[in-house]
């Protein structure tokens, strides 16, 4: 047998394969009109924040936006929004919970009892917990949903990809992992699934010196542009690292962040 490249609708094996992943269907009471996802090669880039930013920031513009927390044993989707109420369910779909602004979200943290719980399952359970989450939860009408991927190019990732129909992957970086392998590797593993890469998204890029505002390269000069030729990608966005913003996720407060550099980013994204 040759080795599969997971692209299910080419594959002579099509409805025979045992591995092969049911699609997700979304309840008849819910509409998006766009899934984003984003991913990162590797932890600690910032995925999070920029999921959560991104959604703050088209919510200013007007959109109704959710956020599927997809990573499901290191959720911190709530956390950054400071919302502490759990999700319930009835009829057999799962309500939401919403920030102060409106954005609905759901994360493995809104059905446990105590947050620092750890969530110790398979693959298969975490790939069915995201899943019922795309499937049961009453988003409503949405323009769109935004799902926070796992690190990574693993299992889930994987089996998200497989189940549900993303229409942009966004992929966050930073510029001290950016020449490695890994961004390379998250870009051809969507293009392997014929999910289209929005573009790529330098977290960290710089800090502005408190003294004079110089833009400072934290982590040396950023290779972005010449990395996006190479692999033919568009470049999002460079954004600075700032403490204060830092603290106001840790304090939930991330719809009172302002970060006037992301504005490019958003516009991008809804002007695709």
């Amino acid at each position: 047998m040759s080795e599969c490249n997971h692209d299910c609708e080419s594959c002579s094996q099509n409805g025979n394969c045992s591995s092969q992943i049911q699609k997700a269907v979304m309840n008849d009471r819910s509409h998006v009109k766009r899934v984003i996802a984003v991913l990162s090669g590797k932890g600690g880039v910032g995925k999070s924040f920029i999921t959560s930013y991104l959604a703050v920031s088209l919510r200013r513009k007007g959109f109704k936006v959710g956020i599927l927390d997809a990573d499901v044993t290191g959720p911190s989707i709530p956390k950054a929004f400071g919302v502490k109420e759990k999700a319930y369910g009835e009829d057999s779909l799962i309500y939401p919970l919403e920030t102060r602004t409106g954005i609905k979200i759901i994360s493995a943290n809104n059905l446990l009892e105590d947050d620092s719980e750890p969530i110790i399952w398979r693959g298969v359970l975490l790939g069915n917990l995201v899943k019922q989450f795309y499937e049961d939860v009453l988003w409503e009408e949405l323009d769109y949903l935004l799902i926070d991927m796992p690190p990574g190019t693993g299992d889930i990732a994987l089996t998200t990809f497989q189940m549900i129909p993303i229409d942009d992957l966004i992929i966050v970086t930073s510029p001290q992992d950016l020449v490695s392998m890994v961004v390379t590797k998250a870009i051809k593993m969507a293009r392997m699934m014929n999910i289209n890469v929005l573009g790529v998204i330098e977290n960290m890029s710089y800090l502005y010196c408190p003294s004079c505002g110089d833009k400072i390269p934290l982590f040396g000069e950023s290779h972005l542009d010449s990395f996006a030729k190479k692999l033919d990608f568009k470049v999002l966005g460079k954004l600075p690292l700032v403490s204060d913003n830092a603290v106001k996720v840790d304090k939930g407060q991330i719809e009172e962040v302002v970060l006037p550099e992301f504005e490019e980013v958003t516009d991008k994204v809804v002007n695709k």
